[in-house]
């Protein structure tokens, strides 16, 4: 697997190697014969290190500013006024426990704290200052963002097979969103192929958060699926070579990753009933607990419980279009509730007349059920015509980009 840098929106297409960035370590100045070498001083969050004498913790659950101030020596007087001056750039209620904090204190015989450095997330912290003029400033940890490529042939499962390739598995899930409105990854077959480039967040040199896909070669079935990131003005979305979008009207599944258990029959045999009953909906079997998401935009019309259905949860997304959810452990939204696409409704389960857990997804047409699976849906908005000149370029300095990773060794 090769790394490349990212630089805006074009791709480098310079390997590189991974190099951290992180502040915490010391680093040498350069040195001749003449002169050994001489340690920079360490610096972190924006200040110098070992100026301070420095503790740390975690935010425990119910703790709040003043839990974290008062034995410091800061007053009741003091935190209520650190808290509302900072309030205007971070409400310190927004204070999660499991983050991490650091307490900078002078080194000097009142041993005065200076500076509270509270970790809002990976990449992101807020670091307060305890003396007058007290406030907040949000910064961030310095990142690297790299583009990566992983590329193979799927043996086992997609997860397991970009593990395999050397990259992180949770790029199944990425490639799953990109694909979401074309492609039902509870179908993927031995030899379906993938070529993807994705940008990663580096935060010294660890990476962060889930991986992006920038440009995708997927062949499913025997059918090539490129994908290529662009923004339009709207938002980064990813459309086809002709500059059609990939996001379709309906998502193919309402859960990931699952697998299809018994389809669309008109003439199948029921195995609790123990007899022949046309089953007019698609099952998908996941594990108890699976979040299960609507796949279009729409209102709950029901949100109920019959013997048969078990949890149930139906929506209209249309005038043409409805979709049911049945045999959930557990319901999360109610009659009347707008939903978008991708919002989970509800849970996997095996309520009503199932015998293991699963979602049964059933899918009406101007009020008759079909199978989803063979309905062919429009794409969303296109490329529009002002813009295709310059998605027409990106496609082509995307390419390159793919072929210059096929090709370098």
């Amino acid at each position: 697997m090769k790394f490349f840098w990212i630089n805006s929106w074009c791709i480098g297409l310079l390997a590189a190697v991974l190099i951290s960035c992180s502040s915490d370590q010391t680093s040498p100045l350069p040195h001749s014969d003449e002169a050994s070498s001489v340690l920079l001083p360490v610096q972190r969050f924006g200040l110098i290190w070992s100026a301070f004498e420095v503790d740390s913790g975690t935010v425990r659950s119910g703790q709040s500013l003043s839990h974290l101030l008062s034995p410091a020596g800061l007053s009741q007087a003091q935190i209520g006024e650190i808290a509302m001056t900072s309030q205007a750039d971070y409400d310190v209620r927004s204070m999660k426990s499991g983050n991490n904090w650091w307490l900078a204190f002078q080194r000097d015989s009142a041993k005065t704290p200076t500076y509270l450095i509270y970790q809002r997330n990976a990449v992101d912290y807020a670091k307060f200052q305890l003396e007058p003029p007290y406030g907040v400033v949000l910064e961030q940890l310095p990142t690297d963002t790299l583009v990566e490529r992983a590329k193979g042939v799927i043996e086992q499962a997609l997860y397991i097979d970009l593990e395999r390739v050397g990259a992180p598995s949770n790029l199944a899930l990425a490639m799953a969103s990109v694909y979401a409105w074309t492609v039902d990854f509870s179908r993927l077959q031995k030899g379906d192929a993938f070529d993807v480039l994705y940008e990663r967040t580096y935060v010294a040199g660890e990476a962060k958060g889930m991986p992006r896909v920038v440009a995708c070669h997927f062949q499913h079935r025997g059918k090539d699926l490129p994908a290529y990131r662009y923004d339009q003005g709207e938002g980064m979305d990813y459309f086809d070579e002709e500059g059609q979008s990939l996001r379709k009207a309906f998502l193919k599944a309402p859960v990931e990753f699952s697998r299809i258990s018994s389809r669309y029959n008109l003439k199948r045999f029921h195995p609790v009933l123990n007899r022949t009953k046309a089953h007019l909906g698609t099952d998908y079997a996941a594990p108890t607990g699976t979040p299960i998401v609507a796949v279009g935009d729409g209102v709950v019309s029901k949100s109920s419980f019959t013997n048969g259905n078990g949890k149930y949860v139906k929506i209209r997304h249309n005038s043409t279009y409805e979709t049911q959810y049945l045999h959930m452990s557990r319901r999360a939204v109610s009659v009347g509730e707008r939903v978008r696409q991708g919002q989970v409704i509800g849970y996997v389960g095996s309520t009503g007349l199932a015998t293991g857990p699963h979602v049964c997804f059933r899918f009406w047409k101007n009020g008759k059920q079909v199978d989803h699976l063979r309905e062919e849906f429009p794409p969303s908005t296109p490329i529009k015509e002002e813009v295709m000149a310059d998605f027409e370029k990106t496609v082509v300095e995307l390419r390159q980009a793919i072929e210059a990773h096929n090709t370098a060794r």
